[in-house]
């Protein structure tokens, strides 16, 4: 006998973000530092992947925000200024919320995970080539502003890749892993 699928409730949805959100801020302090200015290997995008994967797009964005805020203030976050907090944390965790845009497409948790890494990469290059411009040289005064020269786009890419790549993997693999029981849970 098939089971009737569970009616999704703005409840359970706040229940399962707080959640997801306290299960990543655990899992952000079991990490391997890996960059010499931050930057770490660990497991904290999973809950949040599978959260924006289950509810969608504006809720999963809305769970790593939270989360990004919370980590910067309980779990150590540095930043150089607001900005660096913002893109780094905030923002980062955020673009992980990009998952959603799969909401429940059958099987394609795994691909979720890729996209939610994607975008908080490309927050953490943004912030790489602006923010952090002035640690790799070249870079071109304009304006006042300090612009990214190739010196700084190769630099924000091997160092953001430094720890996002091997990140990656872990989401996708994790996420593959949990394909079955994710799908199950509308059952509960």
């Amino acid at each position: 006998m098939e089971q009737k699928k569970k009616k999704r409730t703005p409840i359970r949805m706040l229940a399962e973000g707080g959640v997801a959100v306290a299960l990543a801020l655990v899992l952000s302090y079991l990490k391997i530092p890996v960059a010499a200015l931050g930057g770490s290997i660990d497991f904290v995008m999973v809950p949040l992947i599978v959260f924006a994967y289950r509810w969608g797009l504006l809720e999963g964005l809305l769970a790593g925000l939270a989360f990004g805020t919370l980590k910067f203030f309980l779990a150590g976050g540095a930043a150089v200024n607001w900005q660096s907090m913002l893109l780094d944390y905030s923002v980062a965790y955020a673009f992980v919320g990009f998952a959603g845009v799969l909401k429940n497409k059958k099987g394609l948790l795994p691909v979720s995970a890729l996209i939610g890494c994607i975008a908080r990469f490309a927050v953490h290059f943004i912030s790489g080539i602006t923010i952090y411009a002035e640690y790799a040289e070249p870079t071109a005064d304009f304006f006042g502003l300090s612009v990214a020269t190739p010196g700084a786009v190769l630099f924000s890419i091997v160092y953001n890749g430094a720890y996002m790549l091997p990140n990656t993997i872990i989401a996708i693999v994790v996420c593959a892993i949990l394909i079955k029981p994710v799908e199950l849970l509308d059952r509960f």
